[in-house]
């Protein structure tokens, strides 16, 4: 029971989540420039109810970029509208 607390998923709303991304990307250098757009979506079989548009992402920085937004979707959920 406490080891499913420990790998539930942190609820943040869509702000959140767009800070979170965009901070993550900041600190790696071939990230910088990368444009994006964090958008809710129907929650998935996997439990995941948003998503991250990546936008002008240079071919380098492509795999770190989708590296980094995975973590945070592994991480966090968007909260319910109340």
């Amino acid at each position: 029971m406490v080891l499913e607390r420990f790998f539930d998923k942190t609820p943040a709303t869509l702000d959140e989540l767009r800070n979170r991304v965009y901070f993550a990307l900041q600190r790696h250098p071939l990230c910088r420039n990368v444009q994006f757009d964090v958008v809710s979506t129907p929650r998935t079989a996997r439990g995941a109810n948003w998503t991250v548009s990546l936008r002008s992402v240079e071919p380098r920085a492509l795999f770190e970029a989708s590296d980094i937004v995975a973590d945070i979707q592994e991480a966090y959920e968007l909260a319910a509208a109340a």
